[in-house]
């Protein structure tokens, strides 16, 4: 064969070897892609319709919501509420948490009585007058259904409101089914513990600043321990998720308040909520809230950011409105598995007249104790303080393993 000839066989022959290698590769790439998207997506207790949709039929039912409570869809959602009326669900009353049915109020703005205006339900607010249903509201009842996303904080009310209502539930022998869903820090425990003369409707139990439960399994641990007022038992129903663990990241879709506005501020919160026990702004006020801190009476030259909180959406007077504030920027903090000192640490050691950091009474019932004001205060760092928790969350984990519905 001529050598020319000899070459281009050689030529064609490489090109085909390596375009077949290339194909395979893709193929290789390709069947990864799609055992990754095929993996199953978590399914909220409140699209598992079949399973609870039969426990509402004939029966008079109240609803514990808020913007959260939505069933998924292809594309786009459906309030639960609506859901169940257009299922021919005899939905009597809706009861609101802190922020409101639709989710407009302020954080500690009392929620007012009312009518929706979408359904013409009665609204019965559970952050006014009373937190707790009253017999009366109860009356006509036959069930109530719980469905809120929570943050896995203890100061976040949302767990407060369910305690209240299983309190009630069981005084008044009226059922109550949790629709469960994933907490998005719920792949950790950590924080100073809640002391027993400190609690308070920021913190009801002696529980840590993260818990690392659904609100599925500490409804279960509530009944258990029993932590409802005078030991009785609600009759409680569990409506479990589908392919969830503690370890799965789940991106809320919804804002779970006006204030946490997306993943980077839950996961900061359990550090950033402590300033709310402070005079330190922590973003309420900005696009940017528990995603930075500052203050108008910190050091200036410690700080190259700095930003003015004004009136917005969730927070009508910020602390610091109109000021320009020194502080830190957090909005590209990575996904957290721990509670830190070191921000407020920071922002208190920054402080030019610490008499103006802490509001001690709100601090006390943020923290759960007011031994953490103390360590601050006595200049002890981040790992001395988290030393002090160890012994509180090994024996609180012993508890909190006999109610664990997920891996």
């Amino acid at each position: 064969m001529p050598i020319l000839s000899r070459f281009k066989s050689t030529v064609l022959l490489l090109f085909l070897v390596f375009s077949a290698c290339k194909g395979q590769q893709k193929e290789t790439i390709s069947a990864s892609e799609t055992t990754s998207e095929a993996s199953a997506p978590i399914k909220v207790a409140a699209n598992r319709t079949e399973v609870y949709l039969p426990l509402l039929e004939g029966k008079t039912v109240g609803i514990v919501a808020n913007p959260t409570s939505v069933i998924f869809k292809e594309k786009g959602h459906t309030h639960l509420v609506d859901s169940l009326l257009s299922s021919g669900v005899d939905v009597k009353q809706v009861f609101a948490p802190e922020h409101g049915f639709r989710g407009t109020a302020d954080a500690g703005e009392h929620v007012k009585d009312g009518v929706d205006t979408q359904t013409g339900l009665p609204i019965i607010s559970l952050y006014g007058k009373n937190r707790k249903p009253s017999q009366e509201q109860l009356s006509e009842l036959d069930v109530i259904v719980f469905d809120i996303q929570d943050v896995g904080v203890r100061f976040y009310t949302f767990i407060a409101s369910l305690q209240l209502v299983m309190e009630a539930c069981a005084e008044n022998d009226v059922p109550i089914i949790v629709l469960d869903r994933p907490n998005p820090n719920g792949h950790y425990v950590d924080g100073p513990t809640m002391m027993q003369e400190h609690t308070s409707y920021l913190g009801m139990n002696t529980i840590p600043l993260v818990y690392g439960m659904t609100m599925g399994e500490y409804a279960q641990m509530l009944n258990g321990e029993s932590w409802l007022e005078n030991g009785k038992k609600a009759d409680l129903t569990v409506i479990e998720l589908e392919n969830y663990t503690h370890e799965s990241e789940y991106h809320l879709p919804i804002r779970p308040s006006p204030n946490l506005p997306n993943d980077t501020s839950i996961t900061l919160y359990p550090s950033l909520g402590l300033f709310e026990g402070t005079n330190v702004n922590a973003g309420r006020g900005t696009e940017f809230q528990f995603q930075r801190y500052g203050a108008s009476f910190m050091d200036s030259t410690a700080y190259d950011f700095s930003y003015v909180p004004e009136p917005n959406f969730g927070s009508k007077y910020p602390k610091e409105e109109g000021k320009t504030c020194y502080g830190k920027d957090l909005s590209k903090t990575p996904r957290m598995d721990e509670v830190t000192m070191e921000w407020i640490i920071d922002a208190y050691n920054n402080t030019l007249d610490k008499s103006k950091f802490f509001l001690t009474s709100g601090f006390t019932k943020h923290a759960g104790t007011p031994l953490l004001q103390k360590q601050i205060e006595e200049g002890l760092s981040n790992e001395e303080i988290k030393a002090t928790w160890q012994d509180d969350l090994k024996d609180f984990k012993k508890i909190r393993a006999k109610y664990l519905i997920y891996d």
